[in-house]
């Protein structure tokens, strides 16, 4: 049975690759989305609708194509943070951090051939270590953490920074959490590993 088309609804290299761990032929393609959060919505509901709306933009381009939407948003005591894009601002939010617990919601819809989605939520908890200014500006120096949630990179040099991580995926807090992603991708007749949609 062939398999449809498979589109990553992103330009993220981290989710790239992470998706090329799963050997699957795919393609990618950026949303033109507005990303910003609506007045009143939870850092895990603007994470959950930019990521079917990221999907449904792709997929409205391809027909027919299963397409994989992601977004991740960080939750500081309620107070959302996003990619920083600069230098100061990455340092503002680090300092923020610092010494606190914040919640990464990295949320994933994957929309079937016919256009249904399935959207879930994977929850990291990081507890970041107490910082002085000197190490945060030295980190955001080397690192440029500028295209991630909250500025801080634990597949690289920002697993220094944290004092403990929790997740129900390990690869969620990277940006794409390939343990839930591989249930509905089988749910929408692609799978990784042949049979493994089917039930024992």
């Amino acid at each position: 049975m062939t398999q449809p088309t498979l589109i990553l609804a992103s330009s993220s290299r981290y989710r790239r690759e992470l998706l090329n761990r799963l050997g699957l032929d795919y393609t990618t393609e950026s949303p033109d989305i507005d990303e910003s959060s609506l007045p009143g919505e939870t850092p895990k509901d603007t994470a959950l609708r930019l990521s079917e709306m990221k999907a449904r933009a792709v997929q409205a381009n391809h027909p027919g194509a299963v397409v994989i939407g992601s977004d991740q948003v960080a939750d500081l005591n309620g107070v959302k943070l996003g990619k920083p894009h600069t230098f100061e601002r990455a340092v503002e939010q680090l300092e923020a951090m610092q010494g606190n617990t914040v919640v990464f919601y990295t949320a994933l819809c994957v929309l079937d051939a016919q256009g249904k989605a399935e959207k879930l939520v994977s929850a990291t908890t990081v507890k970041l270590r107490p910082l002085t200014r000197r190490t945060i500006e030295a980190y955001v120096e080397r690192e440029k953490p500028f295209d991630c949630a909250g500025a801080a990179k634990i597949e690289k040099l920002g697993i220094a920074l944290m004092e403990s991580v929790s997740s129900d995926d390990p690869t969620s807090l990277i940006g794409l959490p390939l343990m839930k992603l591989t249930t509905l991708l089988a749910h929408a007749g692609i799978e990784a590993v042949d049979g493994l949609g089917e039930t024992c």
